[in-house]
């Protein structure tokens, strides 16, 4: 394992060419101001192939939240990543089609959008109501029970591919990469039959209506592209794969010394789902790269599930956290970049991207 203090941009370009089999990251979602002034500003710039400098700041004022990862960026990613490799990237609700644009015009192909379904999320709505009665409180009964937002309840995870080097099979054998691993992302231990179909039997999964399954069985069924946060024991909910959001104790578990809260990263992803999705699309002994490294809950999944890692994280402060949460997940005594100390001149500023 590897984890580097850096600008991902820049530290990317230190990579080898097709030296990475899979990506799993949850990058900056972008939630700072998407007017559509910003939104067509930014576009236009991006289709010319130019650089976009986005203005304000996202999630909880954070800077590096401002707007999604540009195309420059995904595009060093995909230079390092294999020809036929998949890349997993979490967005926002309201943002993912800036990030699937993004990841669209550094080139890759955008092959499916994972939804994590949560039941704990929280509003951030406006009582309508309330505000008109600090105008005028004659009006403000007809909107009581106005809102601007509904609760959060889903998370998209969009499933790229980098182009293949011909078809799926010559890419498979040359490269080691192309596809997905279903067997090991198969949902339960019920043993799935599929000897036959006829119009009165009713769907068990795609298997049933592909010609090249009949007759075969499996322990567990095919993985599908919703994943939920609750688990459900009966009727068709049973079919799709459950992972909880991150408790407490695992954001902060192996993190003594640093304080009663620790783990101060605001989005940390569970380490079970990111298990599940390296898995899903990375070969054996194949290496992982995370260019938006966080707290660490990704290098942590990969060292579990037995894959190399190279991590690239920006903020020193979420560096140090991951360094100390992976060596105590995977009991790993890891290789990792110092952050070196920039030169600013006098009547400069660092930049905030």
């Amino acid at each position: 394992m590897k984890l580097i203090c850096g600008d991902s941009t820049e530290e990317l370009r230190n990579l080898e060419p097709c030296s990475i089999d899979a990506v799993v990251c949850d990058p900056p979602y972008g939630l700072g101001s998407t007017t559509p002034s910003q939104v067509s500003s930014c576009l236009q710039a991006w289709s010319r192939g130019e650089t976009w400098k986005p203005q304000g700041s996202g999630f909880m004022g954070k800077s590096w939240d401002s707007w999604v990862p540009p195309p420059e960026l995904w595009k060093e990613v995909i230079r390092v990543l294999k020809p036929g490799g998949h890349l997993i990237a979490f967005a926002g609700s309201r943002t993912q089609d800036l990030m699937s644009i993004s990841l669209r015009l550094a080139g890759f192909e955008v092959r499916d959008t994972i939804q994590w379904l949560y039941g704990s999320g929280f509003p951030k709505s406006l009582n309508i109501g309330k505000a008109i009665d600090k105008i005028q409180s004659q009006e403000a009964k007809q909107y009581e029970g106005y809102g601007t937002a509904l609760k959060p309840a889903f998370e998209p995870a969009i499933l790229c591919r980098k182009p293949l080097d011909g078809t799926v099979a010559h890419n498979v054998l040359k490269h080691g990469v192309g596809g997905l691993n279903i067997d090991g992302c198969r949902i339960g231990d019920e043993v799935i039959k599929t000897e036959g179909y006829t119009n009165s039997q009713p769907l068990v999964s795609f298997q049933d209506v592909n010609p090249f399954y009949q007759g075969m069985s499996h322990v567990g069924r095919w993985p599908s592209n919703v994943i939920m946060d609750e688990q459900v024991e009966c009727g068709e909910w049973k079919r799709f794969f459950y992972c909880a959001k991150a408790s407490r104790q695992e954001r902060e578990q192996g993190l003594d010394g640093h304080g009663s809260r620790v783990n101060i990263h605001p989005t940390v992803k569970p380490i079970d789902l990111m298990r599940y999705l390296c898995r899903l699309i990375t070969p054996r002994n194949g290496i992982i790269l995370d260019p938006f490294l966080g707290s660490g809950s990704t290098g942590i999944a990969a060292g579990l599930e037995g894959f190399d890692f190279v991590g690239i994280e920006r903020e020193e402060e979420y560096f140090e956290i991951a360094k100390t949460r992976i060596e105590h997940w995977t009991n790993t005594t890891l290789t990792y970049d110092q952050p070196q100390p920039k030169e600013v001149k006098t009547g400069e500023q660092l930049s905030l991207f």
